[in-house]
């Protein structure tokens, strides 16, 4: 009987653990631009150590990005809802309007910023690029770990 008792415990548990997990919620509360850009400069400023004028002059730019990239995002959010899949030439405009906003975004950044903030900008912005890669061979990984895991079953 103890054994029976123990056993119905542990399948309660693990039942009432599996679907807590299930209803949190990932999303994470979404900023303002205005509140982006704000975190993004102190940030920057932090590590870039950028003098009042800096700040003024950067300020701008990263409002500007993240004005486009929140209007790039929602504009995914309706084509993924209605299974729009973008054409080969939309998707090379994007890409081109992409890097022609980088090279944009470097150029300011190189007039505002000193040679050593620079460099140091510069840095920054290739150790994010590769978290970002190492994240999406993590999540890759993920993806094909559950593939097989449906495909087994």
């Amino acid at each position: 009987m103890k054994k029976l008792a123990s056993i119905l415990v542990f399948v309660l548990v693990f039942t009432l653990s599996t679907e807590a997990q299930k209803k949190r919620d990932p999303k994470r509360p979404q900023l303002t631009v205005a509140q982006y850009t704000d975190l993004t400069v102190k940030k920057m400023t932090l590590a870039l150590d950028l003098s009042e004028r800096q700040q003024n002059q950067v300020k701008p730019l990263i409002a500007l990005k993240m004005t486009e990239r929140k209007e790039f995002m929602e504009k995914r959010k309706e084509a993924r809802k209605e299974n729009k899949k973008p054409t080969s030439d939309a998707v090379f405009a994007m890409k081109n309007k992409m890097l022609d906003n980088r090279i944009a975004m470097k150029k300011n950044m190189k007039e505002i910023l000193n040679k050593e903030q620079f460099e140091k900008f510069e840095k920054m912005n290739k150790n994010r690029k590769m978290k970002g890669k190492m994240m999406m061979k993590k999540k890759e990984r993920k993806n094909s770990e559950e593939r097989k895991k449906r495909e087994d079953k």
